[in-house]
């Protein structure tokens, strides 16, 4: 999914800014996956001694380090190795911190991003993945809902990109100038890519395979379907023309509002879901216009309300005929329109926001720090120039002729002038 991310955000950026775009989703993938292993797992998914630390932090020890004493060990009653949902939830820790990411592109200091993921995914993603799955106070005492990463992952990851931009600051010469995507192609087979490995992201939240499992493997596909249409709707209604890149982000916008309710909703809310939330993402990623703050790739419009509405859906479709869980093991009970009256709405309007103030403050501060020491918003020139030449030294495309001229190519992108006169002349006769 990852990388599918990366096709997906680097395809809606401008070309100038592609490889970077790419490589933060790809950098995520590099550092996460060592600190998750290395204390991520087990602060997230350890149970500490003292009840009132675990209800918002997990075990510093129990499996520190991935360790070897933990080799054979299963995971709760799933039957499956610990070692497999270690591995599991790694990737959710992966893509949550390279959501952020689209909202900060062009304008980012690599370094500074790298210094914001590993502070980020330590103070907010780790702690909160506890909150809400690892026995903390959101899962475990609140008993609101998220089956496989709405608040968690999307609310959490939009809090912060808002955070961050504030921060940060525009792009320049946004919004007036042109920065519309530059390879629909890459957005379509990235939101392709998404929507494929989302099945795993959702279905695969059960950790095993049952009812359950097929539910919200369905509910995965309707809502994301119903989500395309309900863009392309409102693109047509209010364009007059459905577009591809809102076909691809309406389905994106899908599969965020359904991951929190998949495994707790029938499918028919399932598809509602999706379809209030492809037309009201559609008309979120506008707000950014009106508001004035620049979310480069619409990570607010997209997972910051998706990963509400789809948290607040639970509150009103959730129903014990789908997962009997929901009271009997989770200690929830059923939405509104399921006999349940208005507590779970409740429940999951405070894990929500609780979620959306923790990060979205956190982030900031992050932010500021890295400002205050300079290493958060690379120059204007390097900005205007390309922030994959200035931070990377490559480009994703080379416009320059083949000739290797002296005025492009190969060799004039490597600072080697011509070496002959015989060429010099050739190259003037040329230009003549």
């Amino acid at each position: 999914m990852t990388p599918g991310l990366a096709l997906f955000y680097g395809g809606l950026n401008r070309n100038k800014g592609m490889l970077n775009m790419m490589m933060m989703s790809f950098s995520s993938i590099g550092l996460i996956s060592v600190l998750w292993a290395l204390y991520g797992f087990t602060l997230a998914f350890g149970t500490n001694d003292s009840d009132g630390l675990n209800r918002f932090l997990g075990s510093f020890t129990q499996y520190w380090g991935s360790g070897t004493t933990w080799t054979s060990e299963l995971w709760g009653q799933t039957g499956i190795p610990t070692y497999v949902f270690m591995a599991f939830q790694m990737m959710f820790a992966i893509i949550t911190v390279a959501l952020i990411s689209g909202a900060l592109s062009d304008r980012l200091k690599f370094g500074g991003w790298v210094l914001f993921a590993i502070g980020w995914f330590t103070l907010v993603y780790v702690p909160v993945a506890h909150w809400v799955w690892g026995g903390g106070w959101i899962g475990a005492k609140l008993h609101a809902l998220d089956f496989a990463g709405g608040t968690a992952v999307h609310i959490n990851a939009g809090a912060a990109a808002l955070g961050v931009i504030l921060v940060l600051g525009k792009r320049i010469g946004w919004p007036r100038e042109n920065m519309r995507p530059h390879n629909v192609p890459f957005v379509a087979l990235g939101a392709g890519l998404l929507w494929f490995g989302w099945f795993g992201f959702n279905a695969g939240s059960e950790l095993t395979v049952d009812s359950t499992t097929a539910i919200a493997f369905v509910n995965t596909q309707l809502a994301t379907a119903a989500a395309l249409c309900g863009w392309c709707i409102v693109e047509w209604l209010r364009d007059g023309k459905p577009t591809l890149v809102g076909a691809s982000s309406g389905a994106v916008a899908g599969l965020v509002a359904i991951t929190p309710a998949c495994g707790f909703v029938a499918p028919l809310p399932a598809a509602l879901i999706g379809i209030i939330a492809g037309a009201v993402c559609a008309l979120a990623v506008s707000l950014k216009y009106k508001l004035g703050y620049d979310d480069s790739l619409d990570v607010v419009g997209v997972h910051f309300v998706g990963g509400w509405i789809g948290s607040l859906s639970i509150g009103f479709f959730a129903t014990t005929q789908v997962n009997g869980a929901i009271t009997d093991v989770l200690g929830a009970d059923n939405g509104l329109f399921y006999g349940g009256g208005a507590t779970q709405l409740g429940r999951q309007f405070i894990g929500s926001l609780s979620v959306t103030v923790y990060s979205f403050v956190i982030a900031a501060v992050i932010a500021l720090a890295l400002k205050a020491v300079k290493l958060l918003r690379v120059s204007d020139d390097a900005e205007v120039g390309g922030i994959d030449i200035a931070a990377h030294g490559e480009t994703a495309y080379d416009f320059t002729p083949a000739s290797g001229s002296g005025g492009g190519g190969a060799f004039a992108m490597a600072g080697i002038s011509p070496s002959s006169g015989a060429d010099t002349k050739a190259d003037e006769k040329v230009a003549g």
